[in-house]
């Protein structure tokens, strides 16, 4: 069982930056690949950034450029950088890791961007 904890959600004005970390624990097969989604009010749950074991990243187009996501596979951590935050990145932001025959959710974090 693998177990996924998030932290560094908050509230933040227009323009400002925050840093999500998801850390990862339990019985983890390797290789896995480890992403950020987020879900707003009334909306599906999207992806947001992904990146593989190798640190292949992939990002969904209204972040590029603004979102930078990294992963430390010593201690299996993944983190999302989020500069130049706007009102519509607004949602709950849920950390996802997963390998061939396994997937894992984080419980979310709340990201709210207002003034």
């Amino acid at each position: 069982q693998v177990q996924l904890v998030e932290s560094g959600g908050g509230l933040v004005q227009p323009g400002g930056s925050l840093r999500l970390t998801c850390a990862a624990s339990g019985s983890i097969l390797s290789p896995y690949a480890m992403g950020w989604y987020r879900q707003a009010p009334g909306k599906e749950r999207e992806l947001v950034a992904g990146v593989t074991s190798r640190g292949r990243t992939d990002y969904a187009h209204s972040v590029k450029d603004r979102f930078t996501i990294s992963r430390d596979n010593a201690k299996n951590t993944a983190s999302l950088q989020m500069n130049s935050l706007k009102p519509e990145d607004t949602a709950v932001y849920y950390c996802n890791a997963h390998g061939y025959d396994w997937e894992q959710w984080g419980q979310g974090t709340q990201v709210t961007v207002s003034s």
